[in-house]
């Protein structure tokens, strides 16, 4: 249980990451949501709350959340080729069936175990807006309040990213199936955005702004878009298929990334999920634009989208992040060491994820912390003063962390410790996790138990 005297906590870390070292005999004061002092120190006070490695933590910058509640029903093949496309079928079939009581359980549960990972704030990608076959509920903000209420359950810092979902593809076809729960113009758009913004449930809670894709908005709409809304996180799904980069090229005479770069004045406010079809001359491109590549391994992997061309990006100095997406699997070393392991399948090579010479694991953490911080719109993603107290600890006491050298920890954190190692957690000072279990655990699982059994009876 922490120690908290007041608006004050104090953490002792016998090891600490600042910057790209790990310093030792660490204490940190955290007065309300950021961290307010560092101090180094010999021995821990007993009002100090004792650590093994403190970390900053990830932002999760990109999540679907209801999918969570898709994992482990979809890896069954069927008869004939099975590829992103139609699985995408079987979501839109899956969301049809969700209540907004069942939307909010499996987003808390979803959150939870975000947070029990490490990640302390995320992205929420919030598509589903509309009853099934598309009538509004009353309240049109109704499931971007269940989002909100999940992450107030949780604690989680929230980027709530409500979705422009327009056309149903590139040739502005109609909304049809499951898409009907997602649609909105413009106008109907930016009254739900205003709506989102009284939900919020945290004062470092942010509302960014998502149109969806290119298939699913147009050129006139998404520079609308950019002209209401001039501020704040603003994030696209962009390449993430071939037959999708062969569809934009066809209906705007370039590629999906060239196009946008050409196009609109994308910049560091932006985050581009997935960019995973990409040239050379794009991936330098993006690097370039100071906008982070959002990029999602698990998921990736799972729904066969290709790989992202990591040592291209890294070189040009291009900033990332990692996101869980679709939630099949919520475990952030996993999601660093399948961006690596990718980049060395691809390439028949090592240790790729550095540019020049270094630390992956330290390169892919620190990277994936700066990059989540800055699409989330977030003040934290490092260990400083006035920063968001967005921490994580990390128990070493496992033997495959208590017998590595400092330089080697995050080494041994993102590619050869197994998941359960986080032991703390702070979500701008909120005290969510304590010793590797969330506060609230006791509440959210049989919520979600009950929310599941009447959703697949």
């Amino acid at each position: 249980m922490s120690t908290q005297i007041g608006n004050l906590m104090l953490i002792y870390a016998k090891k600490a990451l600042l910057g790209s070292e790990i310093e030792r005999n660490l204490r940190v004061k955290i007065e309300g949501s950021r961290i307010s002092g560092l101090q180094f120190a010999a021995d821990a006070q007993p009002e100090d709350i004792c650590v093994d490695l403190l970390l900053p933590a990830l932002g999760n910058l990109h999540s679907h959340s209801f999918q969570r509640a898709m994992a482990g029903r979809t890896e069954f093949r069927a008869a004939g080729k099975e590829s992103f496309w139609t699985w995408r079928k079987l979501m839109y079939q899956f969301l049809n069936l969700m209540t907004p009581e069942q939307i909010q359980s499996v987003a808390a549960l979803a959150f939870m175990e975000m947070q029990e990972a490490g990640y302390a704030s995320v992205g929420e990608f919030h598509y589903v807006h509309h009853q099934p076959g598309g009538q509004p509920y009353e309240d049109r903000a109704e499931l971007s309040r269940r989002i909100c209420a999940a992450a107030d359950q949780t604690g989680i810092g929230l980027t709530l990213l409500p979705v422009l979902y327009t056309y149903g593809g590139v040739a502005q076809e109609k909304l049809t199936g499951g898409q009907m729960r997602f649609g909105n113009d413009v106008e109907s758009y930016l009254r739900l955005q205003d709506e989102c913004r009284r939900l919020l449930p945290h004062m470092d809670s942010i509302l960014g702004t998502a149109p969806h894709s290119l298939r699913a908005t147009t050129p006139e709409d998404l520079n609308e878009l950019l002209g209401h809304c001039k501020a704040g996180p603003f994030h696209m799904h962009i390449a993430e298929q071939l037959e999708e980069v062969a569809q934009v090229k066809d209906a705007f005479g370039q590629r999906p990334v060239d196009w946008l770069l050409n196009n609109v004045n994308v910049t560091e406010r932006w985050c581009l999920i997935h960019a995973t079809h990409m040239t050379h001359n794009e991936t330098q491109a993006l690097a370039r634009s100071g906008a982070v590549a959002g990029l999602c391994p698990i998921t990736e992997a799972n729904l066969g989208d290709g790989i992202f061309d990591g040592a291209t990006y890294v070189d040009a100095g291009g900033a990332f992040g990692v996101g869980s997406d679709s939630n099949v699997r919520i475990s952030l070393p996993e999601e660093l060491r399948t961006l690596e392991y990718s980049q060395r399948l691809r390439d028949m090579a090592r240790n790729v994820m550095v540019s020049g010479e270094g630390s992956v694991g330290l390169s892919l953490y620190t990277g994936a912390a700066r990059g989540g911080a800055q699409a989330l719109g977030r003040d934290a993603g490092k260990i400083e003063v006035g920063k968001l107290a967005d921490l994580v600890a990390i128990d070493c006491s496992h033997t495959t962390l208590s017998t590595l050298h400092d330089n080697h920890l995050l080494d041994g954190f993102c590619f050869s410790a197994p998941d359960g190692l986080v032991s703390e957690l702070w979500s701008a000072g909120r005290h969510v996790v304590r010793d590797g279990r969330h506060v609230a655990r006791d509440r959210i699982v049989p919520a979600y138990e009950v929310a599941m059994a009447t959703l697949i009876a």
